[in-house]
């Protein structure tokens, strides 16, 4: 299974700050927002991965993460020349993909839990159809929502709608099987001129083909779009990593533990973060392991 990373986007909601640079590329705490997806598409054991982004943003992207080596894993590049929707991506890679499964993280999602490696490795193993997650959520009129019937199976998929029929909102995180390009060539733009990723997986819904895991109390999903959620976001990863000592969305730790890259390389990264905390506890990993 291959992965694309969906950076794009004008990030209209956090101007001023995206006006000089990409929203993907924003700090969350003490790293780039990107790297919080990156990760998870890591943890699925995915390691071919193309990220996608604006002409202008994708020269920075090229710079922060390089040909992927550093994490064990190989990046392709390629151009979105405006946000015409959120299923273009898998037009834009459908080369690449060459009729493979695929994942897609949306580049300002956040999403922890100590089992997610399990359910994103259960996603990635399945042969047909697609997976996504949903989290109940407040505000579920700002998200594609998922509702249920009565023994919770999925019975509708719909995009930011006025009366939510459910409060379960589908997270940015989806997995699909080789069909994906083909099925996304073939839906329509909606009415504002997007390709949407609610129409694909509805696709797949009518085809008795979507599954959808709930994700639960113990997991945390953020979507870091706004100030608020920013902030949000921010003050989540620090919590947990001051209080637990356990690192958050570090790609580097998680290409270690999947065995992407060994502790020499760890070390080797650990050294150029200099005297970051990050780089304190990243060494502190790689000399455990040697020891």
């Amino acid at each position: 299974m291959k992965g694309i990373l969906l950076a794009g986007g004008s990030g209209t909601r956090l101007h001023p700050m995206t006006l000089a640079a990409s929203k993907q590329l924003l700090p969350v705490y003490d790293k780039p927002m990107v790297y919080y997806p990156l990760s998870t598409l890591m943890l699925a054991g995915i390691k071919d991965i193309m990220l996608i982004s604006t002409p202008d943003d994708l020269p920075q992207f090229r710079r922060l993460l390089g040909d992927g080596s550093r994490f064990g894993v190989r990046f392709e590049y390629a151009v979105q020349p405006s946000p015409d929707g959120i299923a273009q991506a898998f037009l834009i890679g459908r080369d690449w993909l060459a009729g493979e499964a695929c994942a897609l993280a949306l580049g300002d999602n956040l999403i922890h839990a100590d089992h997610l490696s399990t359910l994103l490795r259960a996603a990635s193993a399945r042969p047909v159809g697609a997976t996504v997650f949903a989290y109940q959520v407040r505000d579920p009129e700002r998200y594609g929502v998922v509702a249920f019937d009565a023994n919770g199976k999925a019975v509708e998929v719909v995009e930011k709608p006025a009366a939510p029929t459910s409060n379960w909102a589908i997270t940015g995180l989806y997995f699909y099987d080789h069909n994906v390009s083909d099925i996304a060539r073939s839906i329509k733009p909606s009415a504002r001129g997007e390709l949407e990723i609610t129409d694909l997986n509805r696709v797949y819904l009518e085809a008795d083909t979507l599954h959808v895991e709930k994700l639960s109390r113990g997991c945390a999903w953020l979507d870091a779009g706004t100030p608020d959620s920013l902030l949000q976001a921010a003050t989540f990863v620090q919590t947990i990593q001051s209080r637990t000592g356990m690192l958050v969305g570090c790609p580097e730790e998680v290409a270690f533990r999947m065995g992407f890259i060994d502790a020499d390389r760890l070390r080797h990264h650990a050294t150029h973060l200099g005297k970051t905390e990050l780089g304190r506890v990243l060494m502190e990993l790689a000399e455990g392991e040697s020891a």
